[in-house]
């Protein structure tokens, strides 16, 4: 009886220490593990732009998929401003539960914080990167009556009248304005900067001849291109565009580092735990398969991309470093 009485006293205290344990470590989950998530609650896709822009459109039609998927509702909200750093000033002071997503572009996360002399953020550490929604690339482009056929061609006249040449683009500090920076330094040539309030008005004005050239977005300048009001010299992809496969590229053209695309991603606040960046990477990775949605994305000009949250980390740091040092080079300062 002594013996049977040790072993069941043995083994509740056995059971007591198991039960503490497993509350302990159920106290320290957070309620997301705890939980379904989002379990039903909201979930806000920060745009930092004004609507109707391909972030806008895209980001919109991927939070209806999103939703779905999660049976819940992804509402976009757009808080635009200071080229994109409002909005993401605002998502990098949201709390770390998956329910506050950004929705951006390289500007804000890889070229504006070296243009700006302080932002409440870091644009590294204040967020853990999620997916690459995808690329847009751009072309360079005369007017159809400059008398440049090729790049060297744009280069010789420009080495040979410094400063005269006029590019265009969106706005001080816009990935259209780093890749006229870009150009200069990596070929020694020294050209106007033209800064328009955005790239329709940059294009209309590269159309008219009024500059000499721009670098533009692939959808806004193919239709000029193919209609002959513009000539592309050539494209700032890695490889050749299938709606335009006499262009070359860059890097064809002689400028072999010169690999420039505009991307999209979604990026959550920092600590947002692995398994909801994780599961959100799944689900947007799945909605950029749906055939709508890339049809979508062709007609706006943007490659899908998909991937790892680690391939759009390294993505960003490797941009930012590239910007950043164009930026030192050129001087470069925020309007």
């Amino acid at each position: 009886m002594t013996s049977l009485a040790s072993h069941l006293s043995a083994h509740g205290v056995q059971r007591r220490h198991l039960l503490t344990t497993l509350a302990l470590a159920g106290a320290g989950l957070p309620a997301w593990a705890q939980t379904d998530w989002p379990a039903g609650k909201l979930i806000t896709w920060v745009v930092p732009y004004p609507a109707g822009g391909s972030t806008d459109v895209l980001g919109r039609n991927i939070a209806l998929k999103l939703g779905a998927a999660l049976s819940t509702n992804v509402i976009v909200d757009n808080k635009a401003g200071a080229t994109g750093t409002i909005g993401a000033a605002y998502v990098a002071k949201a709390a770390p539960d998956g329910l506050t997503l950004l929705g951006t572009s390289i500007g804000p996360q890889a070229i504006a914080p070296h243009l700006m002399a302080k932002l409440p953020y870091d644009h590294i550490t204040a967020f853990e990167p999620v997916i690459t929604v995808g690329t847009i690339p751009h072309m360079l482009v005369v007017g159809v009556n400059q008398p440049f056929k090729t790049v060297a061609d744009l280069l010789t006249a420009a080495k040979a009248q410094p400063g005269k040449l006029a590019f265009a683009s969106g706005g001080n500090g816009t990935i259209l304005h780093m890749q006229g920076e870009l150009l200069a330094q990596q070929t020694g040539a020294r050209f106007i900067h033209v800064p328009y309030k955005g790239d329709t008005p940059a294009l209309q004005d590269t159309l008219a001849e009024q500059v000499q050239f721009m670098f533009a977005p692939v959808a806004a300048a193919l239709p000029h291109v193919q209609s002959g009001k513009l000539r592309a010299l050539a494209v700032t992809s890695a490889q050749r565009l299938k709606a335009l496969p006499a262009v070359p590229t860059m890097g064809e053209a002689g400028l072999k580092d010169f690999v420039v695309e505009q991307w999209q991603a979604v990026f959550a606040p920092a600590k947002t735990p692995a398994p909801i960046v994780q599961r959100l990477n799944r689900e947007i990775a799945g909605a950029l398969k749906d055939p709508a949605l890339v049809a979508l994305a062709d007609k706006l000009g943007v490659t899908l991309v998909g991937g790892s949250p680690q391939q759009l980390g390294d993505l960003q740091k490797a941009d930012s470093a590239k910007w950043a040092k164009v930026i030192k080079e050129g001087g470069i300062k925020a309007d």
